[in-house]
């Protein structure tokens, strides 16, 4: 299914996916977890420069020059601000940082002991160390040790919670982790006030996208593939790496011995067991090959009807702006989101802008 199907199926699937998402997770979650639905908002600039000013302050580490040109920089997310002050302080979480942030570091073979559940630092500085340290990680695409990291910590302990929910759903997305990655973007869209539209984007864009995952059809092949070359990227070929690979390498012999029985006509494709593209029997039949039409996009019934003011908005502007303003909107717009989303969000842009043409 080609992500990208003209102006009106990408605005159908953004608008639909951003009003539908929080429905699809809904119902999982318990009390305990609905408790915060709304109510979750980033701390503003000032109030989180003041709070890093007093950590620094009562830790008898405060810096001015070295704070002011922290808080100074417009392009640094807040998260990393208040990351980078606690640094200021503790050599421990300067050291967790530079290394997360280290392209050519390898990627860590267990969580610091700054940021490991057994760790006595204050709430504050574990918890906010540890996002801008899963956040780093997520941008490297070490998304087990990212996600492993955000699980010890929680969305209403950090700045900022969107930041939290956001790549967290990246990490569960990047290891096929769909019922975890749908309930935590329902988390983000749900709970969290004040989330911005990059997030909300990538969000629909990352659901959608699972929408269309069919267990163990080619595309879950691909998947695993691209699980299994990431982990080697990082030299994780070990037992984890082969167990996936086996996998593979069994679903692939699974799927030429079902072709080869189709041939011999010999498969009646009862059970699911048919090659991709078949026709399975029964009430669940359906063509793999088939695109959803725009009436069935995030599980809305409907025309397909779009009324979205602010996305129209955008796609006029875009439209207009000359290549060199559009390439500092785009840094803007995906300063600090993982690299893999900047082209979906581009393409998307650019398909409403050509379409306008």
């Amino acid at each position: 299914m080609t992500l990208w199907n003209g102006r009106a199926t990408a605005l159908a699937l953004t608008a639909a996916l951003l009003c539908a998402v929080p429905a699809f997770a809904a119902d999982k979650k318990s009390a305990k977890d609905t408790a915060s639905f709304g109510t979750l908002r980033s701390t503003s600039p000032e109030d989180a420069r003041a709070q890093a000013e007093k950590w620094l302050k009562d830790a008898g580490k405060f810096d001015d020059k070295a704070f002011k040109a922290i808080w100074g920089s417009e392009e640094k997310p807040l998260i990393d601000k208040v990351a980078d002050s606690i640094a200021l302080g503790d050599a421990d979480a300067d050291a967790v940082l530079k290394m997360a942030r280290n392209p050519e570091a390898p990627a860590p073979e267990k969580i610091p002991a700054l940021l490991d559940k057994t760790s006595k630092a204050p709430v504050y500085v574990k918890a906010n160390v540890t996002l801008a340290y899963a956040k780093a990680l997520a941008n490297k695409k070490v998304y087990e040790d990212a996600l492993e990291s955000l699980r010890l910590v929680k969305a209403d302990q950090v700045v900022d919670p969107s930041a939290y929910y956001f790549n967290r759903a990246v990490c569960e997305h990047g290891l096929m982790l769909q019922p975890e990655a749908t309930d935590t973007i329902a988390r983000l869209l749900d709970d969290v006030s004040d989330v911005p539209e990059r997030y909300k984007m990538v969000a629909a864009l990352m659901h959608f996208d699972m929408l269309t995952w069919q267990d163990q059809d080619l595309g879950w092949i691909a998947r695993k593939m691209d699980v299994i070359q990431r982990r080697l990227n990082l030299t994780r070929g070990g037992e984890k790496t082969q167990k996936i690979q086996r996998e593979v390498v069994v679903r692939l012999s699974e799927m030429i011995k079902e072709l080869e029985n189709k041939k011999k006509g010999n498969c009646n494709c009862s059970g699911g067991n048919c090659p991709n593209g078949g026709k399975q029997d029964g009430p669940n039949n359906m063509q793999p090959g088939s695109p959803l039409d725009d009436s069935r996009l995030g599980g809305i019934s409907g025309p397909g009807a779009i009324n979205n003011k602010k996305f129209k908005e955008i796609a006029a502007v875009w439209g207009k702006l000359p290549e060199k303003e559009r390439a500092k909107a785009m840094v803007e717009l995906t300063r600090d989101l993982p690299p893999k989303y900047r082209d979906a969000i581009e393409a998307y842009l650019k398909g409403i802008a050509d379409e306008k043409k």
